[in-house]
């Protein structure tokens, strides 16, 4: 009996130690694994991603940040050219700073913000009223996408094109004054570039032209973004028209018309090709049109490269800093208010705890 079970122990054994791999499924070929399909190579999405925008790094490198930094350099130096002398570049710190600030570019900063809200307000109102009548389902407007092309036409015009235009229906022998003489509702030519009204008002309305079709499209896109559940349900609580509009359209649509008025202010601050060739460079009348960047121009033309750059510093951080108190009037993170009660409960929570 001793000597049957120890022969059951050494078979139980001997099959116990034997490699598992023999009793594997084997396929024709042979050997467990090689008949299985060998597993495909991942693409790296991520690093052909990378490779693809390399190229705009280095654009951008080359001919955005290399010329930000030389004018932030430059802007400390006096550095210009008098007649066939050049002087320079010599370090003079904050000098042409103060320079600027006792000069009269206070003064032109205050004509190119005038220049802009004349053409701005007009702009955002009237794109705001046709974004809402053509998105509105109640009123049913046919030939929506003829309209939209007609409104989006005076944006693909060259702004010194426009500037031709104007200059010449409204000069003194224009056809504007050559019909209303006509009419009989005047005696003499109206001279509409010889007074600050008249000349800021075409600079306005030239700028509202090309850019309210822009404006409406954007603000179309935003409202019909919009649900049409929240509108249902607003019909049904009775609101009507306009308060629909202030309290409904108007704040779902802030994060569009913060885009809006930001990139307004930008391209205000950048006004020049349309006063430039309306006023033939001079700003006039008395200067009254002379904005920020056509006083840049002026410095450029007389190679005066130090209080180029330090205006153009200048212009950078005010575009800086408006946008950024534009960014947050207009986008509210806390729209219900919780996050700033739990500030203020946390507040008063570590008083008590003193």
């Amino acid at each position: 009996m001793r000597q049957q079970s120890k022969s059951v122990i050494r078979i139980s054994q001997k099959f116990s130690g034997r490699n598992k791999s023999n009793f594997a499924p084997q396929n024709y070929y042979g050997r467990e694994g090689k008949g299985m399909k060998k597993k495909k190579k991942s693409i790296s999405y991520g690093k052909w991603g990378q490779i693809f925008i390399l190229p705009f790094f280095i654009i951008y490198f080359i001919f955005s940040l290399i010329p930000l930094a030389d004018t932030v350099r430059y802007s400390f130096y006096e550095y210009y050219r008098s007649g066939i002398k050049e002087v320079g570049p010599n370090f003079v710190g904050m000098a042409n700073y103060i320079s600027l600030l006792k000069s009269d570019m206070l003064a032109y900063g205050k004509n190119t913000l005038i220049l802009w809200l004349i053409g701005f307000i007009p702009q955002i109102v009237i794109a705001l009223v046709l974004a809402s009548w053509f998105t509105d389902a109640r009123l049913k407007i046919h030939h929506k996408q003829f309209f939209k092309v007609v409104i989006y036409l005076p944006n693909l015009i060259m702004a010194s094109a426009f500037a031709l235009l104007f200059f010449t229906l409204f000069s003194t022998s224009g056809p504007v004054n050559s019909i209303l003489m006509s009419l009989g509702w005047i005696n003499s030519p109206i001279d509409f570039m010889g007074s600050v009204f008249g000349t800021r008002s075409l600079i306005g309305l030239m700028n509202f032209l090309m850019w309210f079709g822009n404006t409406t499209i954007m603000l179309m896109a935003a409202i019909m973004g919009i649900s049409v559940e929240v509108f249902e349900a607003c019909e049904i609580d009775g609101c009507n028209s306009l308060q629909r509009f202030f309290y409904i359209t108007l704040p779902m649509i802030r994060p569009i018309l913060a885009y809006t008025l930001i990139t307004s202010i930008i391209g205000g601050l950048q006004m020049f090709d349309v006063p430039q060739i309306l006023t033939n460079g001079q700003g006039n009348p008395d200067r009254t049109s002379m904005t920020l960047i056509m006083f840049l121009n002026n410095h450029l033309k007389s190679k005066n490269y130090g209080m180029a750059g330090a205006l153009s510093v200048y212009l950078f951080i005010i575009s800086a800093i408006l946008c950024f108190i534009v960014y947050k009037m207009t986008n509210d993170n806390d729209p219900d208010g919780s996050k700033a009660a739990a500030k203020k409960a946390a507040r008063e929570e570590r008083r008590r705890r003193r």
